[in-house]
């Protein structure tokens, strides 16, 4: 289970600094809870389901949040990789 747990510190360790700087609307006890909840499903599956589901949720969790992110930012006029405008992008955010 060693490699699920390394796959899952660097999908972390890459998607906080590189994406950080956009949640800039929400508190940080819900994006720790967040990444915590995402490493607690990473074990649960790890556990029950078996390593390949575990690879399924750890690679595929993140692909899939991109492609909505990418289609909910192209929906709203909004850039997927700057965020901007950002006034119009943090506005939708908040709701």
């Amino acid at each position: 289970m060693a490699a699920e747990w390394l796959l899952s510190a660097m999908v972390i360790a890459f998607a906080s600094p590189a994406f950080g700087h956009f949640e800039t609307v929400r508190p940080l006890w819900t994006r720790i809870a967040r990444w915590l909840g995402y490493l607690a499903v990473t074990g649960l599956l790890g556990v029950t389901a078996g390593r390949p589901w575990t690879f399924v949720w750890v690679a595929g969790l993140p692909l899939a949040g991109a492609a909505v992110h990418v289609i909910w930012c192209r929906r709203n006029g909004i850039n997927p990789l700057t965020a901007e405008p950002r006034d119009r992008y943090e506005q939708l955010r908040r709701r």
